[in-house]
Formats: structure tokens, C-alpha cells, sequence
């Protein structure tokens, strides 16, 4: 890709119960590397959704066009944005997408609202060591701290994500900005096959192959992964 084509800035979004710090190390390096500058939103846990649109309305107010992204809920509402704002988007950074149009059958809205659940019930410190002692380190090392910081907000939270409405087929459809997609094969909570959803449906699409493992060893591989499948569109038909 031409370095000079890129915007000047991305805006990245964490997913459910996560932070800005592990979307900034999901996509910083790779995006440096463009010439990109990061903007990672912290999410406000009171109002998750709505502090994402505001962080990509600010930044496209002050640098024009953008790029947006994010992990799992995060990527669906840089779709989301990048539907509304086709004017405004260069690219979207999609990784581990969890589900299509409504959650109700989605694995990631059922953990969600279990989770919650399970914290109004029992409180933050027993559903962490619970977390913990059933999540791989990594991932149980990232959400006790993430979790942590949004407590008590984080039931909330958890159920704002699980009742999110993400882009339908139709919506993804109408989106002419090219989006590369990283998503992990072996991710139950973040189906392969609502990557390839998506990939066939969105107009400008690629998909790039990881696994969990790797995300753990070095969330970084997910923004090299999205800009890898972002090369792809672009050597095939000169998107960006």
C-alpha cells in the first residue's frame, strides 16, 4: 500500500468488558508502521456504544477522513460508523467479529449477559478468580484488569454489549470502504464463520487467519493482520 494514501490518524475501539491499553497494543505498532496515529477510546462502561460514536465524530471533525476499528463489539460499531459516515472513513480495521445483525444467538452477547449476571450476583472479586481459573493467562491477565477499572459499572456494560444490534447483511452490504478483517479460527466466543459473513457480504473485503495463541503471545498480530488483509484489497483493486 502507498503510505502516502493513508489518513492520518485511526480510531480503535476494545471490545466487551476490555480497555483502550489492549486496543492500543492490538493496533499501534502496526499502524505506525503507516504512518498512522492511534487514538485507543477508553470506553465510558455507563454509555459503551455512544462513547465510541462520539470518539470517531471528534476525530473525523478534526482530521477529516479517518480510519476506525476495532475488536469484537468495537468492530461492529466502526462498521456501524463507517456506514453512516462514508465520506469521512478510509478503512476499517475489523478483528474477531462476534456476530451479525442481532445478538440473540450470538456466543459472545450469551457470555456477556451470563457474566453480568454472575457479577450482580456474586460481585466483582468471585467472578474474576472464576474468570481467571477457566480463561487462558493472557486473557485472564487483560479482563482483571479492564474489569477492574469498570467496576461497578461493568454489569451495565456487559449488558449494553449483549443487546447491541449490530450492521445487518444489508448494512454491511452498502459499505464501499474497505475493511480488513483478522479473525481467529479456533475463537468460540468470535465464530471464523461471522468473518466470512461478513467478507462475503461487504463489497471491499479480506480476511486474515490467526489463532488464539498468537493473539496471547502478541495482541499486536491483530492490526498487522487487518492491514495485511487491507493489502490484499488493495493490490487486487486499488482501494486506497
Amino acid at each position: 500500500m502507498q503510505q502516502r494514501t493513508w489518513p492520518a490518524v485511526a480510531v480503535v475501539l476494545p471490545g466487551t468488558g476490555s480497555d483502550a491499553d489492549f486496543a492500543d497494543r492490538a493496533f499501534r505498532s502496526a499502524l505506525t508502521q503507516v504512518g498512522v496515529q492511534t487514538i485507543a477510546v477508553e470506553p465510558d462502561p455507563r454509555r459503551v456504544v455512544d462513547s465510541y460514536r462520539d470518539a470517531m465524530d471528534r476525530a473525523a471533525d478534526a482530521h477529516g477522513r479517518i480510519l476506525v476499528g476495532g475488536v469484537s463489539i468495537g468492530a461492529a460499531v466502526a462498521l456501524e460508523w463507517a456506514a453512516a459516515n462514508p465520506d469521512n472513513v478510509g478503512a476499517v480495521l475489523a478483528a474477531l467479529p462476534a456476530w451479525t445483525g442481532s445478538p440473540e444467538h450470538a456466543p459472545a452477547g450469551a457470555s456477556a449477559t451470563f457474566t453480568a449476571t454472575q457479577l450482580r450476583a456474586h460481585g466483582l472479586e468471585a467472578v474474576t478468580a472464576e474468570m481467571t481459573a477457566s480463561s487462558p493467562p493472557w486473557l485472564a491477565d487483560e479482563l482483571t484488569r479492564s474489569w477492574r477499572a469498570q467496576w461497578p459499572d461493568l454489569p451495565s456494560a456487559l449488558e449494553e454489549a449483549a443487546s447491541y444490534h449490530a450492521p445487518d447483511l444489508e448494512t454491511l452490504a452498502g459499505i464501499q470502504a474497505p475493511v480488513g478483517i483478522a479473525a481467529a479460527v479456533d475463537d468460540a466466543v468470535h465464530p471464523f464463520t461471522v468473518a466470512k459473513e461478513w467478507a462475503a457480504t461487504l463489497p471491499k473485503a479480506e480476511v486474515s487467519e490467526l489463532t488464539l495463541d498468537e493473539i496471547g503471545v502478541e495482541p499486536a498480530v491483530l492490526g498487522r493482520a487487518c492491514l495485511d488483509a487491507l493489502d490484499r484489497i488493495s493490490r487486487r483493486a486499488g482501494d486506497l
